[in-house]
Formats: structure tokens, sequence, C-alpha cells
């Protein structure tokens, strides 16, 4: 179990450091681009490159978030229920936000494959970008991931228990 967590969480920082680079190169770009206008040659595709940069940005945070529970949490309800009846909630909801982000990555995955068949290309700087759609099936695996990682942690307390 120990294996799984310490994937989970390698692979999650892994991503956010990517997403901080990717951030970082959103921040230059829109700089740049502020700069050269002023002198009337604004960099081309930027709109393009910030959408595509955006979304590998907030795919790969996405893990990253939930594993320090950085997400919004509405738990009035749930802290109405015995303790007995939170941890099924809770278990109930990592797995079917986990099996949600799987199909999600999943389906996401395939789609970038058509893309790459196709050929798709952007509009203004012809960039493939079947690559950017890879990663967004990547941020939502790794979500998955951390789901099932947290669904492992709320079986623990009564796998040892019962010994």
């Amino acid at each position: 179990m120990d294996l799984l967590f310490g994937f989970a969480r390698w692979a999650n920082k892994a991503l956010m450091m990517v997403a901080g680079c990717f951030l970082v190169a959103m921040i230059v770009l829109a700089c740049a681009n502020i700069f050269l206008r002023l002198v009337w040659l604004p960099i081309s595709g930027t709109f393009e490159l910030m959408g595509y940069f955006g979304a590998v940005v907030t795919a790969f945070a996405l893990g990253y978030t939930q594993m320090s529970k950085g997400h919004i949490a509405v738990d009035i309800v749930l802290k109405a229920f015995p303790q007995k009846g939170q941890r099924y909630i809770q278990i109930t909801n990592h797995i079917i936000c986990m099996g949600f982000f799987g199909i999600v990555s999943w389906r996401i995955a395939r789609y970038a494959g058509t893309l790459w068949t196709t050929g798709e290309v952007t509009e203004t700087l012809g960039i493939v970008y079947y690559p950017f759609v890879y990663c967004v099936a990547l941020g939502c695996a790794a979500l998955a991931l951390v789901f099932l990682a947290d669904l492992v942690k709320l079986f623990q307390p009564a796998i040892e228990g019962e010994k």
C-alpha cells in the first residue's frame, strides 16, 4: 500500500512541477505579448497557446490539489451523519469519483488518438494538439489514482482494527 501512496504522491508532484513550468511559460508569453503589442508586433497564436497551456496546467494540478485537500468540500450534510455513516459516504464518493475520472481519462485519451489519426492542427500556428489532449487525459488519470489511494486509506483503519 505504501507503494501506491508513494507512486501517487510522486506522480502528482511531478505533474505539478510540469504544470508550474507551463504556468511560467504562460506568464512569459502573456508579458511578452503585452510588451510587443506596444510596438505593434503581437505574438501570433498567443490565444491558442494560452488555451492549451492552461488546459495542461489545470489538468496536471487536479491530482495534487486533491492530495492536499485543496478542492472545495461542502461537508455540512456529511457531519450530520454518525462516524460510520460518514465513512460509508466517503467510500461511495471516492468510488464514484475514481470511476468517473477513470472513464473521463479513457475517453479523452481515445479522443486524442482520433486527433492524432486525423492530423488535426491549430488554426493559427499549425501545431498538432493531440499531445495537449493526452496531457489532459493524464491529469484525469492522476486524479483517479489519488481517489484510489484515498479509498485504500479509508479501508486501512478497518483492516488494522480487525487484526
